[in-house]
This record gives C-alpha cells, structure tokens and sequence, in this order.
C-alpha cells in the first residue's frame, strides 16, 4: 500500500528538511535533496534504468518537480562517484539550470564532463578529495574515501547548523582493495565522536549477512577461466568498472591474449580511466575492436557491456545474431556483474541465447567472477557501532533492502522511532539532532524516450504493453446517424491477434446488430456508436478469445 500523501508545513528557519527524490524502494535513481535556511544542496542525480514493463522507455529520472521552481536556491550538487545510477541525471538537471555547481572527484568529474559533453553542456565544477572541506552557503562539506566497484568514490558529510549528516553514497568495506584506496573508518570514527545526527547509508546489500568478498579475489578466477578457454572470450560489465577491467587486461596478459573493448561507453569510460591513472594498460595489450577479427580466436579477450541483458548493448546483439562476432562452439562469455532486480529474464535470455549458440556462459552463480561493490550486513554493523548515530535513513535500495538496514541499525542500539524506512518523496526534517517526518511528496517517474523527456506517462506505457502483449484491432464503419445502418464496413484489421482476417466474419453481424438497437434507444452521434462498436468488440474477443488488444473504432458519418 502507497504511503499517503501529505504535504510538509514550511521549513522553518535553523531546520534542515531532507527529501530523497530518488534511491528509496530501488535500484537506482538516487537522488536527495538537503535544504536549510532558503538555500538547496543536492547529493547525486541518477537514473533508473527500464524493466520489461516499460517498453520504449530508454531511462527514468527522479521527479525534479520539488526542486523546478527553486533552480536559482541550488548551491551545488554533489556526486559521490561515477555509476550511472548516481550521474546519469546531471545533463537533463542541467538542462533547467546550466550553472548549477557540480562538486565531485576527479574521475566522478571527468565521467559527468564526458556524459555532459554529448549533451553540449559545459559545466562549472569543483574537483575534490578525500579529507577536504568545503564551503557551498549554509553547509560545509568534509568528504571521506569510501571503497567501491568504481574508483575515488566518496561519502560526504554535511555540517549545518541543525545538525550533521553522514551520506555514504555506495561503498563496501574491502580490505585489501586493487587500488589500496581503503574505506575511511578513522575518518568515521572521528565523526562518530563529534555526532552524527542522520546517517544515510547505502542499503544494497543490507539482507546479505556477512562481508562483501574481497575484489582481489576475483582475478585468479577471470585467469583460470581464460587459460581454459579453446577460442575466444568475451568479458560483459558495466561500463564504468574499472576494477574488472583491469582484471581482465590482467588476465588476458597472462594468457597472452590480447583485449578490445567493445561498445561506446565503455571505450570512453576506459580512456578516461587510463588517462587519468586509474586504468593501467599493460603495454601492446589493447587492439582496436575491428582488427581484433585477425588474430586467431585463442588470442583475444572482448570486452564489452551488455551484462544486464539491456536488448541493444553488445551482448544481447551476439545472442540474436545481429552482432559482427558471431557466437559459436567453444566461445566463452564471462558475465563480471551482479543482477539488478529486475533485470533477471532479460539477463537469461540472453543467458540461453548464447548457450543454444554453444557457448559456455560463466557467471556468478556457477563461478566467482564478480563480487558486489555494496557493504553486506556485516560492513553496516561496523558502519553502526563506530558512527552511533541518533536517527537513520537507510538509502539505495528496494524495500526489503532499505527494512533490513533499519533493522541492523535497530540491533545497535538506535531506537527504532529514529530509524525512518520510507519511499521517495519522504520529507524528514531535523532540528537539534531530532528527525521526524514532516511530509509526504506526490512523486511520479519521469521517462526518457528518445528526444523525450517527461512526455509519456503510465497510461503510455500501459497502452504499449496491451499492443506488444495483447495486438491492435481496428474497426472502420460509415453508418447512417439516423438508423445506425452501415452504409460502408464494417472493416476490420488487425496487428499481433490474427493472420487471418476472416477470424471477424463472426463478430461482424453482432456490430451491425448493436448499432441498430442502439439507433433504436436514440444514439444519433458518432462517439456514441464508436463505443457500441468497441464494446461489442471487446466482448466478443474477450469471450471468445480470452484477449484483451487494444480496440480502436472508427466510425464516420456516412
């Protein structure tokens, strides 16, 4: 059941109102506004990327209707690293302001300035690092070196005179990370001490018990799979790992293999990467994608996206065949990812695609080629007893993520009337280290198709599910208006219901039937008789057929 709406009384001067926008309830789209004092900070801007139910919809975007008429009160948005699901907004909220400050690391900042560059933005930024300060209005800043899947991630804390928050962004606590760039736990410990007032911290992994598996040990595995390897590999992971691809060029070099990286983000990804000193390319390794067809099948890696099954990255494209490398016995594909919820039958398809081609497919669940880049419950313990924080927010994540991270937080020692598990648009506002809800925001999900933004809605959506499910069924009739006789038709066509047409010779007599009782009864007007023929349409096929397509009657004046 929908938590009910309710809208918060005005923010009061000296409190700070807290609304996540996005990231509570799923996988994606975090985004979380902080306001005090007449002036807004904004900490991530993600996407969410479609489920099968959202046919056509290329990304959904938080609802920036809270914060539309307010651009000018932004002090700057803050981006704690590189993963879409946390920068893949920023060009469509830069698209209301173009100045809106963005504050983030160096490689976070190098991969929005890519991303902004294809939407010819330009943006202000500011580069920060592990242990500075900053200053932006009403809220001073400390970032703190968290562990992640991608490098120079941070969490940020945010010091106001209401209180101080702690957000981690995503982080695990890895112990012996590939960078040697470890979570910050003294950096916690020493905010713990000051006082924390409200802890957002990343839920992903709350209901996993344990400790997130250490990263390095997933090349020994990548290496033994690729020495076993007859022809040739190929690698899927997101597009920012940088980890995995490292790992991977690793791996090809002790097999004397060599890698080319397929599909555009992750060619830009990497070379940002490398450029930057976070990617180290053994030398003579990489080779461009197109001459990587020349050397035998047994000396190359490929490596591309495509992990979570999306239908037009490059592995989906191989497992129907509409992809140059065409997949074949003795190939191997290595999927060096998690499963975003939601995403598991497109991932199977894919899965079983590849397989019927003959392919050996290894991923998580048969080998250890990925380890998640979330903290498990383990890590958020520690998290808990070295910050003690006074109330909880559990973010990023789905419902039963975000109820067991309240839950941890509650074995703590932090009462449970300030843990706050909620859905996005949740108003929570602190004051003297007391949080409580002040509001529930009416928020919707805002789609990205094409060139648009925002322009199609649920009801979209459900039409375009009833066409590719359901198929279309059009009617065309030219009736007299005075005795609802059909002068011409009716005509039926159909798309995705029948091949053939005489299907409807059967239903034909019950329109012209329904027409003329309902010329009898006093219909007189073409909208009237339109939905006649649609009822009695609908009847029929729903009886008959046990389907449900989109009908769409067209009646004219004859």
């Amino acid at each position: 059941m929908a938590t009910p709406v309710f809208a918060p009384a005005p923010l009061e001067p000296g409190t700070l109102r807290v609304i996540p926008l996005g990231g509570l309830g799923e996988i994606g789209r975090n985004m979380t506004i902080f306001e005090i004092d007449g002036k807004i900070l904004i900490v991530d801007a993600g996407v969410l990327f479609p489920e099968e139910h959202q046919p056509g919809v290329d990304l959904i975007l938080p609802d920036f209707a809270p914060i539309r008429s307010r651009l000018d009160d932004i002090v700057g948005v803050v981006l704690t690293h590189g993963h879409e699901d946390h920068i893949g907004a920023v060009p469509y909220l830069l698209k209301l302001k173009q100045d809106i400050p963005l504050i983030g690391s160096t490689l976070t900042l190098a991969l929005v300035e890519a991303k902004l560059k294809e939407h010819r933005i330009t943006p202000y930024t500011l580069t920060v690092r592990e242990g500075q300060h900053e200053n932006l209005g009403p809220f001073e800043l400390e970032f703190v070196a968290v562990n992640h899947s991608i490098p120079d991630a941070l969490a940020v804390a945010i010091r106001t005179t209401a209180g101080t928050v702690l957000h981690t962004g995503d982080f695990k606590m890895d112990q012996l990370p590939l960078d040697d760039r470890i979570t910050d736990l003294r950096a916690f410990a020493r905010l713990g001490e000051q006082g924390v007032d409200l802890f957002l911290p990343d839920s992903t992994n709350a209901d996993v018990p344990g400790f997130t598996p250490l990263e390095r040990d997933i090349g020994p595995v990548l290496e033994s799979v690729i020495a076993k390897a007859p022809r040739r590999v190929i690698v899927a992971s997101f597009s920012s790992h940088v980890h995995r691809v490292q790992q991977v060029l690793d791996a090809a070099v002790a097999n004397g293999r060599r890698v080319a990286l397929m599909g555009r983000s992750m060619v830009r990804n990497m070379t940002i990467a490398e450029q930057l000193g976070f990617l180290r390319v053994p030398e003579g390794v990489l080779i461009d994608a197109k001459k990587a067809a020349d050397l035998p099948d047994d000396r190359i890696v490929y490596m591309s996206t495509g992990s979570q099954g999306e239908p037009m990255a490059v592995l989906a494209r191989m497992a129907n065949l509409e992809h140059q490398i065409e997949i074949g016995e003795g190939d191997t594909i290595i999927l060096a990812s998690s499963l975003i919820p939601g995403n598991e039958n497109a991932v199977y398809r894919v899965i079983n695609g590849l397989t019927k081609l003959g392919a050996r497919v290894v991923h998580k669940a048969n080998a250890k080629v990925h380890v998640s880049g979330h903290a498990a419950a383990g890590e958020l313990l520690y998290c808990y007893n070295i910050l003690k924080p006074r109330n909880v927010l559990p973010v990023h994540g789905e419902y039963r993520h975000l109820t067991a991270n309240a839950a941890l937080a509650i074995e703590t020692g932090v009462p449970a009337e300030n843990t706050f598990v909620g859905e996005d648009g949740m108003v929570l506002d602190l004051r003297d280290g007391v949080a409580r809800v002040a509001g529930q925001l009416d928020l919707g999900h805002v789609y990205v198709d094409g060139s648009s933004v925002g322009e199609i809605t649920d009801a979209d959506l459900k039409d375009r599910r009833i066409l590719a499910e359901e198929g279309f069924i059009s009617i065309f009739i030219a009736v007299d208006m005075q005795t609802g006789r059909p002068i011409v038709g009716p005509e039926i066509q159909s798309r995705g219901f029948a091949e053939d047409e005489s299907v409807f010779d059967a239903v034909k007599p019950q329109i012209i039937k329904a027409l003329g009782e309902a010329a009898a009864n006093g219909t007189r007007d073409q909208h009237a008789y339109s939905q006649v023929v649609r009822r009695t349409v609908g009847r029929w096929v729903n009886t008959q057929h046990r389907r449900r397509p989109m009908i769409v009657p067209v009646v004219i004046e004859a």
